[in-house]
């Protein structure tokens, strides 16, 4: 049998001899950053970056009632997705609190759920409490079976293209498998971001390989850090900052990943009702900051008549940028949204959209 930490270290000897410094996420040495934030971000605007991933959770469900069992669960349609197809989709609470943002694969005989980090665990042990005696359907971590990078990026497709792949999907969360050096890798459209680029799933023992084929074909090494300040300037919710049983996936801006004309799902009544009767309180919104302030510090609208202060909202997510700070924060949808001047702590804030996420008509 395979050992699987060789193989883990095996990537880990490569990316340390690329720069990397790591951090430990979920008992992995996944990439913090390669000192070469800046040229990371810069590939991704105009050429391609690779990450590591590996720390996310993949989840395979099979079985006969996969399919129906996993709608019934979540906000997406999953009913209408054919193999080769797959969503964003939102699993929330009975009261439509967020639990995770993920993305779903349809393959022939099984759903891939790739979740957040730090999720893998909870997530199956939810789903379980939904399974009953009759139900065909099996719940299986793969995370240690498979590895996943994403290419983000401009040219992610031609790289990939230069290693030999045509017809590469195109549409969203379509997917295929591809053979790389005999290696079947399935090639995902998407990045889990805003950017254009690829996300790929395959083989674990193949994960050092890969990478070095990857980036010696000119994908730049990107860490976890650069990763974290594209996804709060682009505005991806994660759980724990974003994502908690405080807030419901229209507040969120997932609009997308919710379909209001499937039949009944956990957490639909709440969620039909306040798309219905426009009950939205609040919206997650991106942030141009002046200066540091913590996570959880509330934001504040000076009003100009009176010049009296009131709490609008709460900072949730900010990173250093280059160009400043940015964040995300929830700001109460009667103060307004892109171009409001608020306080955030002792720094001063203008409310900005982000491309990630998206609003229903109100």
């Amino acid at each position: 049998m395979t050992n699987l930490p060789e193989i883990q270290q095996d990537l880990t000897t490569l990316q340390k001899s690329q720069g990397s410094e790591f951090t430990e996420i979920n008992q992995l040495n996944i990439p913090l950053t390669f000192s070469n934030d800046t040229d990371a971000l810069i590939a991704v605007e105009k050429s391609v970056a690779i990450c590591d991933r590996r720390h996310w959770g993949l989840i395979e469900i099979t079985d006969n009632d996969r399919i129906r069992f996993l709608h019934n669960q979540s906000t997406n349609n999953i009913q209408v997705l054919q193999p080769g197809q797959g969503c964003d989709t939102v699993l929330v609470t009975s009261t439509a609190r967020t639990i995770d943002l993920t993305t779903v694969y349809l393959t022939d005989d099984a759903i891939l759920m790739l979740v957040s980090p730090g999720r893998e665990q909870s997530i199956m042990a939810w789903l379980d409490r939904f399974l009953f005696p009759m139900d065909r359907v099996k719940l299986r971590s793969i995370s240690q079976e498979y590895g996943i990078f994403s290419l983000i990026g401009p040219n992610s497709q031609n790289i990939l293209e230069n290693l030999g792949i045509i017809n590469l999907p195109q549409d969203f969360h379509v997917h295929q498998v591809f053979n790389i050096d005999d290696v079947p890798v399935r090639i995902c459209q998407g990045s889990s971001l805003a950017s254009p680029g690829y996300t790929l799933i395959f083989p674990i023992t193949s994960a050092a390989n890969l990478w070095q084929k990857l980036t010696n074909f000119g994908c730049v090494p990107m860490g976890d850090r650069p990763w974290e300040q594209l996804r709060i300037i682009q505005g991806r919710p994660m759980p724990g900052q974003e994502l908690t049983e405080d807030y419901n996936p229209l507040e969120a801006g997932l609009w997308q990943t919710i379909s209001f004309d499937k039949g009944c799902y956990i957490g639909q009544e709440t969620i039909a009702r306040l798309n219905t009767y426009k009950g939205v309180k609040q919206e997650l919104w991106g942030l141009r900051l002046s200066g540091e302030v913590s996570a959880g510090t509330a934001i504040m609208y000076n009003h100009p008549e009176t010049g009296g202060e009131t709490k609008i909202g709460e900072l949730t997510s900010i990173t250093p940028t280059e160009q400043g700070y940015y964040g995300l924060g929830y700001i109460k949808t009667k103060a307004g949204g892109a171009g409001l001047q608020v306080k955030v702590g002792e720094v001063i804030g203008e409310v900005m959209p982000v491309p990630f996420l998206c609003r229903g008509d109100r």
